[in-house]
């Protein structure tokens, strides 16, 4: 790997981000809701039970955007960061696939994966709390109906702290630079997946059994509408353990 500046690093994985966001949920906003001419509206009235099939308002993906710009800026700043270390030799991100077994991708995979739903949930958790919230996560919660924009749409505060996970992970387990590029792949992945819509899908799309162990748009909607439910990532688990999953989406989406 060629060395270069932070502020280089910093530069690149900006635009590397950004792009990442626009594609992805730009993207997925225009399956799902046509082009923005002639499928946004341009108030911020809520959306009637029987009108959920409109887009949601430009304000709200408007200011979406606006706030995913500003945690790219972070992460961004926390991917330099990491890369300066690794050609520092002080973290334990390794570039031979073979300095370790081959099966190892999978289980650090796997490692950091189930570490980061459980640092997400109680953090998320945490952000709840009222002394916090306004200033940690109002951010996210701000559009009345998250579409895919929504999807790393964070205030600075909770942009740093979320990518403190990874700064800190790379320190701790060996992980080869496949493994964290298909942990940034999840990531951004599961987070548009989470805030699709559930209007915009196939009927009978969260009814399935993978809808008991990993989170989705079903899972995800819930906790938009009731703030006290369902704060897990990618998995169920914590949120049945602790009491905060919603006994109407185990009969709504699952026992049917």
């Amino acid at each position: 790997m060629t060395d270069h500046s932070f502020a280089f690093y910093g530069f690149a994985f900006f635009g590397i981000i950004l792009a990442r966001y626009f594609i992805l949920a730009g993207g997925t906003h225009l399956l799902l809701y046509g082009t923005f001419s002639q499928a946004t509206v341009t108030d911020e009235e809520p959306l009637l039970e029987s009108s959920n099939k409109l887009a949601p308002p430009w304000k709200s993906i408007r200011r979406d955007i606006k706030l995913s710009v500003i945690s790219s800026v972070v992460f961004a700043l926390a991917a330099a960061a990491i890369v300066t270390a690794y050609e520092l030799g002080i973290t334990r991100l390794y570039s031979d696939v073979y300095e370790y077994p081959l099966w190892y991708l999978g289980v650090s995979y796997a490692i950091a994966i189930v570490l980061q739903d459980t640092y997400f949930y109680f953090l998320h958790r945490l952000f709840h709390h009222p002394l916090l919230f306004r200033w940690w996560h109002q951010g996210h919660h701000r559009s009345k109906q998250p579409t895919p924009w929504t999807s790393f749409a964070f205030d600075p505060p909770e942009a740093i702290v979320q990518s403190l996970f990874l700064v800190a992970i790379v320190f701790v387990i060996p992980l080869h630079f496949i493994t964290v590029i298909a942990i940034l792949i999840t990531m951004t992945v599961w987070a548009v997946v989470n805030h699709l819509g559930l209007e915009r899908l196939p009927v009978n799309f969260p009814h399935h059994w993978c809808s008991r162990w990993f989170t989705g748009p079903a899972h995800h909607a819930i906790h938009h509408h009731q703030y006290t439910l369902h704060y897990g990532l990618y998995f169920t688990f914590w949120d049945r353990q602790l009491g905060t999953q919603s006994p109407q989406y185990d009969r709504e989406f699952i026992d049917r």
